[in-house]
This record gives C-alpha cells, structure tokens and sequence, in this order.
C-alpha cells in the first residue's frame, strides 16, 4: 500500500495496526509512506513531484489499485475478484492514497482500476482505515473465516 504523506493521527494508527495485525496470517500488508510534496502555489506541481514518488514503488507486474472518489465503486463481491484475478495471475496489488490535489496523471494512467471507497471524499486517514477494513473483509473471506456482513 502507497500512501502520500504520513497521517499520524493516533486513533487511525491504532485502526490499522489492528486490521494489520490481523492480515498477517495471510501475508500481511506492506505499507509504504512516499513524501508529500510542499505546495507552492502550483497544485499540478504538487500531484506531479507525489506522482513520480508513487510510481517509483511499483513494479512492472503490480497492479495499481489508485483510490480516487471519480472511481469506480465496488462491491465486496468485486473486492474478492480483483484479490482473486490478481492471485491467479501472480500479481501483486498495490492500492495508492494520494496527497492532497490527488493522483498526478501519470500515475492515473498507469492505474490497473479506479477505486473509490465512498461516494463522498473521505479524509486521507478515513480513507486508510476503510481501504485496511476492506482488505481485511476480502482476506477473510477468501480462507474462510467468518466476519460480520
């Protein structure tokens, strides 16, 4: 998981060490944090120097999962396919929280899909903690272990 920035705030810190903690019986999550940029008055400039920090993180194979509130939003059926297509292929999904302005175009167009995890915009830390809730819900139900529906 690609994050823009660091969120420090403790409540969402405590959310996702406990999904966390919970994911690593089935592989974990690798979370990586890339440096916001300093805004400057220009906010492409921003989305861009954030854009090349992401893309740096992945890989030829990977897929990119960016969440963005124009994406498509999914069910937990469509969750489970996107974990189950990327597993029969061998590839690895990476999901990328942008900074403030968002994904640069670049990192749009290397985007496997399109994510939005609510029709409303969610706070960066809101947006972290349903995105780990939701992998948690796809990875259990994937090796059969019950979780509240």
């Amino acid at each position: 998981m690609l994050i823009v920035g660091k969120g420090g705030t403790s409540w969402a810190d405590e959310a996702v060490a406990d999904y966390a903690k919970r994911v690593r019986r089935w592989g974990g999550i690798e979370e990586i944090a890339v440096r916001n940029e300093t805004f400057r008055g220009n906010e492409d400039a921003v989305r861009q120097a954030e854009g090349e920090r992401v893309l740096a993180q992945v890989g030829p194979r990977d897929r990119l999962i960016v969440l963005d509130e124009r994406g498509d939003e999914l069910t937990t059926t469509s969750w489970r396919a996107l974990f189950d297509g990327a597993r029969n292929e061998g590839a690895r999904l990476v999901f990328a929280i942008g900074g403030a302005y968002g994904h640069a175009p670049d990192v749009r167009a290397r985007a496997y899909k399109s994510v939005r995890l609510s029709g409303l915009v969610l706070n960066h830390e809101v947006a972290r903690v349903v995105l780990y809730e939701q992998i948690y819900r796809v990875l259990a139900a994937i090796h059969g272990v019950p979780y509240a529906h």
